[in-house]
């Protein structure tokens, strides 16, 4: 299996050793958390023998409106697709990948001691390897609702992948470990239902999908418009819009999704089992439409799909 500490990434200009791809300790990401991520999947075809990344250029748009949100304003300008994408392909076709891995890029403040300041600074992006590995059970996982509510779209936009911004998220995750959960589901300032620590959601009640609006402070994840285009395709009807907390204990089946985390069952929430406590079925026809498509072999859509062979 690969190490990240044995792989190349890719650095400000350059691809180098993984162990000296480092920041210093008075940079502006280490101090402030000044930097936006993406994290795209690209899964080894074992059959075809090769790897199929999947929604490139969805990835880049979302780091790219990051970047637009955050003000770093020479990105854009420095890393048009076509750079972005070659750097990409270049940097796993280096790495001779044969197994599923993730990829994680960042763009950020390249300053030091600059304070909190933004605008005019210079920008950097570095990108990295690791393998997929499982985040969370497939078997399915027990949530709970976090004490801590979801940061505010005028406070740390949730819209924007902000490095920074991951404090909520990990406030929510620990309390939920040390409360014997695996993860937490946060809610906004209205009590309203938004995502995970790490992963959007989905309830299903009455064989409709329903999923938080775009406007309810959540990341609108890449693995959640899939899910919706994917269900589309079942012939399931999606809602987008806001869900209550009491809704999350009376759905017949719920799941968590994202690139890092795939399609996660929920089998219980708060300690009420959901459902009858299994995978449900629509669950389990969305995991399988989503592994066949993030492996290129659904041919609906291959145009997400970028092959890379080593």
């Amino acid at each position: 299996m690969i190490t990240a500490e044995k792989t190349q990434a890719f650095f400000r200009s350059d691809f180098i050793p993984f162990t000296k791809a480092n920041l210093s300790i008075a940079s502006s990401p280490v101090l402030y958390g000044l930097s936006v991520y993406t994290v795209f999947n690209a899964a080894w075809n074992e059959e075809k023998q090769y790897s199929v990344i999947f929604r490139l250029e969805d990835h880049y748009k979302r780091l790219l409106n990051s970047a637009k949100i955050m003000d770093f304003h020479s990105f854009a300008m420095e890393w048009p697709y076509e750079k972005f994408e070659k750097t990409m392909l270049e940097l796993l076709k280096l790495n001779k990948i044969s197994e599923d891995v993730l990829v994680r890029v960042t763009v950020f403040v390249d300053e030091l001691m600059a304070g909190t300041k933004i605008h005019d600074l210079k920008n950097s992006l570095s990108a990295y390897i690791y393998p997929k590995g499982q985040i969370l059970s497939k078997d399915g996982v027990n949530l709970c609702v976090s004490s801590w509510v979801r940061n505010l779209d005028n406070s740390i936009p949730s819209r924007a992948k902000v490095n920074g911004g991951y404090i909520n998220s990990s406030l929510m995750k620990n309390e939920a470990l040390l409360n014997g959960y695996d993860d937490a589901i946060a809610l906004d300032e209205h009590g309203h239902v938004t995502e995970s620590t790490v992963a959007n959601i989905f309830l299903i009640k009455d064989g409709k999908l329903i999923t938080p609006g775009q406007s309810t402070d959540i990341l609108e994840g890449i693995t959640r418009g899939t899910v919706i285009r994917l269900a589309q395709e079942l012939g399931a009807e999606t809602i987008e819009r806001s869900v209550d907390r009491s809704e999350l204990y009376i759905c017949d089946e719920a799941f968590i999704c994202g690139s890092s985390a795939d399609i996660i069952p929920v089998v219980s929430i708060d300690k009420r089992i959901i459902g009858d406590g299994k995978v449900g079925k629509v669950t389990k026809k969305l995991t399988k439409m989503y592994t066949e498509t993030t492996r290129g072999n659904n041919k609906n859509h291959k145009n997400w799909c970028t092959i890379v062979v080593n």
